[in-house]
């Protein structure tokens, strides 16, 4: 291998990554095919022929560990019937990364009574709130029902339990939260609010378990806009945690159901209370926890953003140019923390009336924002009375009309929370992998279509930490030869979007920032395994 020396790279324009491997059985020419395009398999993934490391999509898989087959011809006795079955599950396409569902992990528990004709199986999806699990469903039953043999199908579906990607850095009360969505505008009434909640209810309708966090302790939002019976929240006396209260089976958490109103207090004190009020909740499972952020990009939003592992912020302006540049601020505080911002809200865009459209408060704001910033997706909301009066009845407009106009605008925002936090996370735990058949770190940066390979030691030796560097001089005390060129690292786990924590065998853990890492010298030349 050799080493060519790359500078720092730009971020390119998002783009959706594959996962982590996980194993399912294939027909043997099916894996030759893929084994001759995926060349990072692990050498002992290779030991049997018919089984092949597959990448799940964004809705599909919920382990990347694979399932523990019992060795021997048992294995492969029934192996005919079941590769019917999964040639035929393979026609169903995953209409994001254009990959069928067995290549995708989502078939588990497969069980085949050849003698009756009878198959029974499982597709298990990341969340329960995926828009096209009713298309996976209807379709796994049809293609398989057309195989000769088959007479009865019953196809169950679930999702896998929600965590995100490394609980164990997490304060105990987040870390069985899949995803974080801030909603943030940093500029007051806008809506900010409105979108918040109604987003939540949205991803709750859609089958997800939802929580709302207000973070806004000086004006908190959230006692006017639902109304659940009990208004205060609960303490656990002996753990010492906050329950949430609940409405129409979404947890909430405000200050304004603290029994204090709104705060009056300096700004570190309002750090703590959230940062209290937030890691020390009783959450349980969510699949997303919405975030009505304060507007600003003070030390409040800061905290938040630092102590809260955020997958990614929706944006919501109105039409004014005013808008726009306190929105901009925004964008560019969460760019600079690494937070991806997936969607923009334009709110109070129009209105109808005697047969036209009138735009009150001018036009383009919302499309500024988005081609300014490369945000993928605009979000427009009429002005409607009904809207605003709902925010104060405390039943929020997607419950109250679940089939109106606003509510078709929240789920099509839903979905788009949905695919993209998904497509995040995929990037995330993918980002950086060892691949140990060619002893090398693969890197792909999130939102980066590049793809590069880096030698351990060369990661090793790059280290920035006091371990390694002087903090008063800058000296190396790390030298050149004190890391062996045949250094492995132990574990590779994401550190949120900006870096990732490595484990050396000396027990020495390195967070090693993706900036840092596309400034490195990287391996050209890299062999490829030849394929089983």
């Amino acid at each position: 291998m050799q080493l060519l020396h790359a500078p720092c790279w730009p971020h390119l324009p998002f783009q959706g990554c594959k996962s982590p491997s996980i194993l399912a059985l294939v027909p043997p020419d099916r894996f030759l095919q893929l084994s001759a395009i995926n060349f990072s398999l692990h050498p002992s993934k290779l030991e049997k022929f018919i089984w092949v490391s597959h990448r799940p999509s964004i809705f599909g898989c919920g382990s990347t560990n694979a399932t523990s087959v019992e060795a021997g011809v048992s294995a492969v006795s029934t192996g005919t019937a079941e590769n019917d079955v999964l040639k035929a599950l393979s026609q169903i396409i995953d209409p994001d990364f254009g990959t069928d569902i067995v290549s995708c992990g989502f078939v588990k528990d497969m069980q085949i009574n050849e003698a009756l004709g009878e198959v029974s199986f499982r597709l298990e999806l990341t969340t329960p709130a995926c828009p096209i699990k009713d298309m996976f469903e209807q379709r796994a039953n049809e293609v398989v029902v057309a195989i000769p043999w088959v007479n009865k199908v019953n196809v169950t579906m679930s999702a896998q339990p929600a965590r995100p990607i490394f609980a164990e850095q997490l304060p105990v009360g987040l870390q069985k939260i899949s995803n974080i969505v801030a909603v943030s505008s940093c500029k007051g009434g806008v809506g900010k609010s409105t979108v918040a909640v109604n987003l939540a209810y949205t991803l709750a309708g859609m089958g997800a378990r939802v929580g709302i966090f207000d973070a806004d302790v000086y004006g908190p939002s959230l006692p006017t806009m639902v109304s659940p019976e009990n208004r205060l929240l609960e303490m656990n006396p002996e753990k010492r945690t906050i329950i949430p209260t609940e409405y129409l089976g979404v947890k909430l958490v405000s200050f304004g159901f603290a029994g204090q109103g709104r705060a009056i207090m300096r700004g570190p004190m309002v750090s703590g209370v959230i940062n209290q009020l937030l890691t020390t909740t009783e959450w349980g499972e969510l699949d997303y926890l919405v975030i009505d952020m304060p507007p600003g990009t003070g030390d409040i939003q800061l905290t938040l953003c630092q102590v809260v592992p955020l997958t990614a912020a929706v944006i919501v302006t109105t039409p004014q140019k005013l808008a726009f540049i306190d929105v901009a601020k925004g964008v560019r505080m969460f760019s600079k923390l690494k937070v991806p911002c997936i969607a923009v809200v334009e709110n109070m865009c129009h209105f109808d009336a005697d047969g036209k459209r009138y735009y009150p408060f001018g036009r383009g704001s919302g499309s500024q924002v988005v081609q300014q910033f490369g945000i993928p997706h605009l979000f427009d909301l009429p002005i409607r009375p009904t809207l605003s009066a709902s925010g104060d009845s405390g039943m929020p407009e997607v419950a109250a009309d679940p089939c109106g106009e606003v509510a078709n605008t929240f789920q099509d925002l839903g979905v788009c929370v949905v695919q993209q936090c998904a497509k995040i996370r995929q990037q995330v735990s993918t980002a950086v992998i060892y691949d140990k058949s060619i002893k090398a770190i693969k890197v792909k940066v999130p939102q980066s279509d590049e793809e590069f390979f880096l030698h351990p030691a060369t990661v090793r030796r790059n280290d920035r930490s006091a371990q390694s560097v002087d903090e008063w001089t800058g000296d190396q005390k790390l030298q050149y030869t004190d890391v062996p060129e045949d250094i492995e690292p132990e574990e590779i786990r994401p550190m949120g979007n900006y870096a990732v924590s490595i484990t050396w065998p000396d027990g020495f853990s390195q967070i090693a920032p993706y900036d840092q890492l596309q400034t490195m010298e990287r391996l050209v030349d890299v062999p490829q395994p030849t394929p089983v």
